[in-house]
């Protein structure tokens, strides 16, 4: 019985898909196994458990793989349904998280395109649609959230705080590297408080990445031009 159950995520120590993951297993409680893979020289089992993107993260529970990190996300919270819940119960505002979570990760995709463009052009353009995302998303969370994050704690995190920290927990690194703000608290007083809260959670801080090995690579793909299915 214990095998059936087993649960084991393939994932990136650098993968803020798989940091996700990893940090909802550990909210639920749930013991897993990690594997962690290089995707400059992907195993043979990241390509079997998911053939379509051949990238992490890559759930394998009861033997049976789950892929894509929000997929993952609602997996985790309807098979193991004790508390918290990452999803309300009511249908709407169910639909309301799930649409401000994929916005959230459009974001975050945003700013790593932005983050690896070689034509400063681009990398302009790219910064302009971020910020600009941003604020839409700042002014949307007021308003989906009246007053502030400020009461989060791993017993009452849902699929928002997941993502916003999954997606811009190592901004300070980005700033860093980049010479420029992500989150200003002027401009984006709720999300950056939002983001700042759930950082000074003990089980984020396990989870995330050490602040100086980030830097250290994404002073590397910046320099070397990753492309962006580098899965960062």
């Amino acid at each position: 019985m214990e095998d059936e159950n087993k649960v084991t995520l393939h994932g990136m120590w650098i993968s803020s898909y798989a940091k996700k993951v990893e940090l909802a297993l550990k909210i639920k409680g749930i013991t897993f196994d990690y594997v962690e893979e290089d995707l400059s020289n992907k195993s043979s089992l990241l390509v079997k458990y998911n053939p379509v993107y051949k990238k992490v993260p890559v759930l394998l529970h009861r033997g049976r793989p789950v892929s894509e990190s929000l997929v993952i996300l609602e997996y985790i919270d309807e098979t193991w349904k004790n508390q918290p819940r990452f999803l309300p119960e009511d249908p709407n505002e169910r639909a309301r998280v799930r649409f401000w979570a994929t916005y959230c990760l459009q974001i975050s995709d945003i700013m790593k395109k932005a983050f690896i463009s070689a034509q400063e052009v681009d990398k302009d353009r790219a910064f302009d649609e971020f910020f600009e995302k941003l604020q839409v998303m700042e002014e949307g969370m007021r308003d989906f959230f009246p007053g502030e994050r400020s009461n989060i704690c791993s017993e009452n995190m849902g699929l928002l705080d997941i993502i916003i920290v999954g997606s811009l927990g190592t901004y300070k690194a980005a700033e860093e590297v980049l010479g420029m703000k992500i989150l200003d608290p002027e401009k984006n007083p709720f999300i950056y408080s939002w983001v700042n809260t759930l950082l000074e959670m003990p089980l984020v801080k396990r989870t995330l990445p050490p602040h100086d090995k980030v830097v250290s690579r994404l002073e590397f793909i910046k320099q070397n031009g990753f492309t962006f299915q580098t899965n960062i």
